[in-house]
C-alpha cells in the first residue's frame, strides 16, 4: 500500500508512535489509510450539512475495512461574497483547494481519498487535486437545497433575493413581501435550488464517473444522500484495493461525456473553465472550440432555474443524471465510471419519471446545448454565454456601450436608472488577472432583470457570470482587459454587436482605430497589491485556457 511509506519497516518507530498517538491500533495500521477531505463550515449554506455525511463516509469506510482520516479544505460561499471584494477570492481559491488535496495526501501518504464538497469552486478544485494526485479518489456532492416557499410559491435564491432586490428598488414590491422573500427563499442545507455552478458541477460530476450514480442530484436533507456518502466510503476502499485511479476514470471521451450532459442541462458557463483546468491537470487538451462543437450537436432537453420552472428537486424527482444519460445515450461514450458500472449499464437501467422535466429530443427546449462560444474583433481568443437562458429576441444584438472599470460602478448605474434599452454595458478589468480572481457578475445581470431590461440591455465583460445568470450577458472575454484585450479599450458610444446563433462578438471599429486607440492606452494599476491575490494575479493565465496556474 501507499501508506507502507510511513508505517512500514524498522525506520519507521517515530512514524508508528506518532499514528498511535491519534489512537490508532496495531491492526489498523494492516489497513489502508483513506482520507476524508471535508470543506465543511458554518459559513455555507450548501455545507452545513456535511458533519452528518463525514460520518457516513467514515462508516462505510470502516466497513470496507479500511481506517478513516477526516481533515479540512476551505470553503468560501459565492452568494455572500457576491458584489464586492469578497468574490476576487472564490477562482482563485479552487486552486488552494487542489493544493491542499495534493499536500495533505503525499505528506502522509494516503491509499485513497474521499471528496466532501458540493459548492461552486471547491468541487472543481476537488478534482482537479484527484486528477493531479492520481490516488484512488471519489467526490461526494453533499446535495441541493429544498425549495423555499412563500404563498404557496416555489421560491429560488437568485430569483427571490437579488432579482427582487431590483424589483423593490423600482417599487414593484413591497418591503414586507422583500422581507419575507429574505427569510424564505433558502429554507435550510444545500446549495442553491437552481442550475447554477455548484449544482452543475455535480451533475457533470456523476457524468464524468467521479461520483456514485444519483449523486449529483440526491438532496442535501435526504436519507438517500446519507446512503450514498456511506457507500461512497466503502466504495474508495475497493478501488483502493483494484488501484482505480482518477486518470482511469478521467479522459477525453468522460469529459466529453461531462459536456453533453452540461450542453444538455443548460448548466452554468463557469463549468467551461472548470473542466478545462480539470482536464490540464489530468494531462489533456480541451478547447473552447471543443465546448461549441458538442453544443451544436446536442439539444437542451431541461430547463431548470434560472432559465426555466424547474428546481434541481424536479430533475431528482424525474430520475436525477441517470435519467439523463438514458435520455442522451446514443450521443455519449460508454465509459467506466468509479461505481464499476458503464456509462450505458447505468442509462439501460434508469427510468424517466417525468417527460416535462426531462424531454425527448424531438421536444427539446432548444435545438442546440445551453453554452455557446464567441469569438470576433472584441474576443478573439473567444467569450462565452449561456444561451439556454436568452430571450429569443436577443439573441442577436447591437447597442452602445456604457463602459465601467469596475461591477460596483455598473450596479450604481443599474440601480440608478442611469441605463437605457439598447445600452451594452462593458464592465471590464475584472479578468483573471485584472480582477484578480474574474468575479461573477450576478448582481449586475440580476438587476438588470429586475428592472426590467432584460430584453432590451446586454453585458460583456472579462469576469464571469453565475450560473444563476440569464439574458444576453457574455463573459470570459479573451484577452482580457489587463492582458491587452480589445475591451480595454472601449468607449461610450462604441457600437457592439453580438450574434449568438453566428457566434460573433465584435465592435464597430476598424483595425486601424483599435491599434490607435492602443498607442494611448495604458493599463489600470493592479486593484490588490497584496497577499495572495497578488501572487494570484501574476500567475493566472487566461480565461481560455480554464484560468489556470502557470
Amino acid at each position: 500500500m501507499r501508506s507502507d511509506k510511513i508505517k512500514k519497516g524498522l525506520e519507521r518507530v517515530p512514524h508508528r508512535a506518532l499514528l498511535h498517538a491519534t489512537g490508532l491500533g496495531k491492526k489498523d495500521l494492516e489497513r489502508p489509510f483513506i482520507g476524508i477531505a471535508s470543506s465543511f463550515t458554518d459559513l455555507i449554506p450548501g455545507h452545513i450539512g456535511m458533519r452528518d455525511l463525514e460520518r457516513f463516509i467514515e462508516r462505510g469506510i470502516c466497513y470496507g475495512g479500511g481506517v478513516p482520516f477526516l481533515f479540512g479544505v476551505p470553503g468560501i460561499c459565492d452568494g455572500i461574497a457576491m458584489g464586492h471584494l469578497g468574490m476576487c477570492y472564490p477562482l482563485a481559491l479552487r486552486e488552494i483547494v487542489a493544493d491542499t488535496i495534493e499536500t495533505v495526501c503525499n505528506a502522509h501518504s494516503l491509499d485513497g481519498i474521499v471528496c466532501l464538497t458540493n459548492c461552486d469552486k471547491i468541487t472543481p478544485g476537488m478534482l482537479m487535486g484527484v486528477a493531479r494526485l492520481n490516488i484512488p479518489a471519489i467526490i461526494v456532492t453533499a446535495g441541493p437545497m429544498l425549495s423555499g416557499r412563500f404563498r404557496q410559491k416555489k421560491l429560488a435564491f437568485v430569483h427571490d433575493t437579488y432579482e427582487a432586490l431590483a424589483r423593490g428598488k423600482k417599487g414593484d414590491i413591497s418591503k414586507e413581501e422583500l422581507s419575507c422573500l429574505e427569510m424564505e427563499a433558502c429554507p435550510g442545507a444545500g446549495s442553491c435550488q437552481g442550475l447554477y455552478t455548484a449544482n452543475t458541477m455535480a451533475c457533470l460530476t456523476e457524468a464524468m464517473g467521479m461520483s456514485l450514480p444519483g449523486c449529483g442530484t440526491a438532496l442535501a436533507v435526504s436519507a438517500k444522500k446519507r446512503r450514498i456518502a456511506e457507500e461512497s466510503g466503502e466504495r474508495i476502499v475497493e478501488l483502493v484495493k483494484k488501484n482505480i485511479t482518477p486518470l482511469d476514470i478521467i479522459n477525453k471521451k468522460s469529459l466529453e461525456n461531462a459536456i453533453i450532459v452540461d450542453m444538455a442541462l443548460g448548466g452554468s458557463s463557469n463549468t467551461v473553465l472548470h473542466l478545462m483546468a480539470i482536464s490540464h491537470e489530468a494531462g489533456l487538451e480541451l478547447g473552447l472550440k471543443t465546448f461549441d462543437k458538442i453544443s451544436k450537436e446536442v439539444c437542451h432537453i431541461t430547463n431548470l432555474e434560472p432559465a426555466g420552472p424547474h428546481f434541481m428537486e424536479d430533475l431528482e424527482y424525474a430520475g436525477g443524471i441517470p435519467a439523463v444519460l438514458k435520455r442522451l445515450k446514443g450521443k455519449l461514450n460508454n465509459t467506466l465510471t468509479l461505481s464499476g458500472k458503464k456509462v450505458f449499464d447505468i442509462a439501460d437501467s434508469a427510468e424517466i419519471f417525468d417527460e416535462e422535466v426531462i424531454r425527448t429530443t424531438s421536444r427539446a427546449y432548444h435545438k442546440q446545448g445551453g453554452i455557446a462560444v464567441l469569438f470576433g474583433n472584441l474576443a478573439p481568443a473567444g467569450a462565452v454565454v449561456k444561451q439556454s437562458a436568452v430571450n429569443p429576441k436577443m439573441m442577436q444584438f447591437a447597442g452602445r456601450a456604457r463602459v465601467f472599470n469596475r461591477e460596483e460602478e455598473a450596479m450604481q448605474a443599474i440601480l440608478s436608472k442611469k441605463i437605457d434599452k439598447g445600452d451594452c454595458i462593458v464592465i471590464r478589468y475584472e479578468g483573471p488577472s485584472g480582477g484578480p480572481g474574474m468575479r461573477e457578475m450576478l448582481a449586475p445581470t440580476s438587476a438588470i432583470v429586475g428592472m426590467g431590461l432584460a430584453d432590451s440591455v446586454a453585458l460583456i465583460t472579462d469576469g464571469r457570470f453565475s450560473g444563476g445568470t440569464k439574458g444576453p450577458c457574455i463573459g470570459h472575454i479573451s484577452p482580457e482587459a489587463a492582458s491587452r484585450g480589445t475591451i480595454a479599450i472601449l468607449k461610450d458610444g462604441d457600437i457592439i454587436t453580438i450574434d449568438i446563433p453566428n457566434r460573433k462578438l465584435e465592435v464597430a471599429l476598424s483595425k486601424t482605430e483599435i491599434e490607435k486607440r492602443f498607442k494611448s492606452w495604458k493599463p489600470i494599476p493592479p486593484k490588490i497589491k497584496t497577499g495572495y491575490l497578488a501572487r494570484y494575479s501574476k500567475l493566472v493565465s487566461s480565461a481560455d485556457k480554464g484560468a489556470i496556474l502557470a
